[in-house]
């Protein structure tokens, strides 16, 4: 494979994965933009898609009604850890959100270890379309796939955001919740749909990376959780279209460095680039730097 072919294998390598962690990514910034909170149990909603899909794909049922229903799972899972966990602290200090996200985080990792054990399970791909030939270039139906249907995902998301009620409705909330209230919005209900649209797509994105990335096993979620939260500072954590670009830059890093680099320097790549953004632009690339009156 001649260098400008293997470049362009790299370039496909990271559109594909930074398109999953911009799934993932779009759920951390929403839930931080309205709750203020940073939910790293997030990640490990991931892994919870991943083994839903795993058992329903084992009772035979068709693969889109699979998805659905680990969809569904899943937003309802978001929902629930809204309610139960987050709720009641949500007048608590940011240290006691925090740990409870960890708690939450670890209560899912060992549950699933229980249930399934900590053997690596093999994911069964269900995607069956024909491979992208390029020249000498072959794209795997994987790959085009879990990029269309995030960049679909995040343009849908964005619309609903920008032009329909709820949308604005937690817009209002991310601004200013008190605000938000005395204009009649319910507030509760807006924080409940932004968790469950956030596990939703992370679902999605646990079974894309599934299909891509067999096997699976229950601490899956843990790395690429914390990658697109990396991935979410970096475009500016609260900004949507700040989350899917950092997401595609982090994803295009990882991938430059595994092809030109080397694949043990990665991590440390990555939480460089992280710490460097802290330092250089706290508020990240497209994030907006608010001063908070005393």
């Amino acid at each position: 494979m001649s260098a400008f072919n293997q470049f362009l294998m790299q370039l496909i390598n990271g559109l594909n994965i930074g398109s999953i962690y911009a799934l993932i990514a779009l759920g951390y910034t929403m839930v931080y933009g309205i709750a203020k909170l940073i939910n790293f149990a997030h990640g490990d909603i991931i892994m919870v898609g991943a083994y839903i899909s795993l058992v329903l794909l084992g009772t035979g049922l068709p693969w889109w009604l699979v998805c659905l229903l680990t969809i569904i799972a899943c937003a309802v899972l978001g929902v629930v850890m809204e309610k139960v966990a987050y709720k009641p602290l949500r007048k608590a200090s940011r240290i006691s959100l925090l740990i409870t996200a960890i708690g939450i985080s670890y209560l899912l990792e060992n549950l699933f270890q229980l249930i399934f054990t900590a053997n690596p399970k093999p994911y069964p791909g269900f995607i069956t379309l024909p491979p992208i030939v390029l020249g000498s270039i072959t794209i795997s139906s994987n790959y085009y796939i879990t990029f269309i249907v995030s960049v679909t995902l995040m343009i849908i998301l964005n619309l609903f955001v920008q032009k329909t009620n709820m949308g604005k409705a937690m817009r209002a909330v991310s601004e200013d919740e008190g605000a938000a209230r005395l204009m009649g919005i319910n507030v509760d209900t807006t924080i409940s749909l932004t968790f469950a649209i956030g596990s939703a797509l992370a679902a999605i994105a646990g079974i894309l990376y599934s299909n891509c990335y067999s096997p699976i096993n229950p601490t899956m979620g843990s790395l690429p959780g914390i990658k697109a939260f990396i991935a979410a500072v970096l475009g500016g954590i609260g900004s949507i279209p700040g989350a899917v670009l950092g997401a595609f830059i982090l994803g295009m890093v990882e991938a430059m460095t595994k092809a030109y680099i080397s694949s043990q320097f990665l991590d440390s790549i990555v939480f460089t680039i992280l710490i460097l953004m802290l330092i250089l632009k706290p508020a990240g690339i497209l994030g907006r730097n608010v001063k908070e009156k005393v």
